[in-house]
């Protein structure tokens, strides 16, 4: 194991100095109470079951074998090490009990690093380039950055891969200036260098960025435009600890919306939403649509029933469970963005509603 290894260990999982267009060695992972919706005291799990849930790249049987090889390396807590040793030692039984706050470091072998490469990564759909930005139309389902789920082919991964020559001269280090959810399409901007990507955060911070969205809601809002202005915080009632809800104590919050478009049968309509952003809370939108008895179309997490998102993540859902969410992501796309370039002044990108979105809304006018 060579020096990339302990550089992805020590600082973490795909950090933002690591070369984007070159695979990993290794990935590390830490065990998350929250994320098994138990108290910190209260969770154990056997190494390979913490495996199984967070790598796409193995398949679940194969994960004890990957184990019991060497290939896997635990610094693990305990009572009287609340902070684990500081370093990672080979672990090769499967059943190896970890506690919150454990790490765990993953060799990725050879044959499966090719689709962590350039050439393993998807295309991405530019929208408008000049020589600080890069503007693409983000597909459904694609992260915009590694994760702990979703460490393979993500957005900024596919753009350091489409402009792998400028990177490796030194003329590029794109960085991303805001985010969209795995599920919600459209515009990303993204700075090619640190110092424009300063001056674009500090357009985000003083909120002289302009940003609307399109969204199929179910029900049609009424009156058919308005200003949502309910604070927003985490929620307090959800086993799900990145939900949110509208809180009289939460950050202040706004959301213009207006009804685009009207469509389906009278017991069951649905409405094409703009929604223009004031502020930039997380799930904003989803929140304040859903608080007003409109959630998103596809929506798990603030649909029908928060107990769609686990079965989700865990690649569960059921046809039923699609039929009564009526389409497979939340039906958001960020389709107008507006800000200064350092380069060429102001600009306006508008991206058309996602071809699944518009795919729904014509067999809807139909109905």
């Amino acid at each position: 194991m060579g020096g990339s290894f302990f550089r992805v260990f020590t600082m973490g999982l795909l950090p933002n100095d690591r070369d984007l267009t070159e695979p990993p060695e290794a990935v590390e992972l830490v065990v998350d109470a929250s994320d098994f919706r138990v108290k910190v005291v209260d969770l154990v799990v056997r190494l390979d079951h913490f495996l199984a849930e967070r790598i796409n790249w193995r398949s679940r049987n194969s994960i004890q074998k990957l184990i019991r090889e060497g290939f896997v390396l635990v610094d693990a807590v305990a009572p009287d090490r609340p902070r684990g040793e500081g370093k990672p030692e080979v672990e090769k039984r499967p059943g190896r009990k970890l506690r919150h706050g454990s790490r765990v470091v993953v060799v990725i072998p050879e044959e499966n690093r090719r689709q962590f490469s350039a050439d393993a990564m998807g295309p991405i759909d530019v929208l408008f380039e000049d020589d600080e930005v890069v503007v693409v139309n983000k597909p459904p389902h694609v992260a915009v950055h590694p994760s702990g789920r979703h460490y393979t082919d993500t957005l900024i991964q596919r753009v350091h891969a489409h402009f792998k020559e400028e990177i490796n001269r030194g003329d590029m280090a794109p960085r991303l200036c805001h985010r969209l959810d795995r599920e919600t399409s459209g515009i990303v901007l993204i700075a090619k260098r640190p110092a424009g990507h300063t001056q674009l955060m500090l357009q985000f911070e003083g909120r002289r960025v302009r940003k609307a969205y399109q969204a199929i809601v179910c029900g049609v809002p009424t009156p058919d435009e308005g200003s949502i202005r309910s604070a927003i915080g985490p929620s307090r009632t959800s086993a799900v600890r990145l939900k949110m809800a509208v809180r009289v104590d939460g950050l202040e919050s706004r959301t213009d919306y207006a009804v685009l478009e009207e469509v389906g049968p009278e017991d069951r309509r649905h409405a094409l939403v703009r929604c223009d952003l004031f502020t930039g809370r997380q799930h904003q939108i989803r929140v304040h649509l859903a608080a007003q008895g409109h959630p998103l179309v596809g929506d798990k997490l603030y649909g029908p029933d928060e107990a769609l998102f686990q079965r989700s993540l865990d690649g569960e859902l059921t046809a039923a469970d699609l039929m009564e969410l009526e389409h497979e992501r939340q039906a958001l796309h960020n389709t107008l963005l507006a800000f200064e370039s350092p380069a060429s002044g102001p600009v306006e990108i508008n991206c058309p509603l996602a071809p699944d979105l518009e795919a729904f809304l014509v067999a809807r006018r139909g109905a």
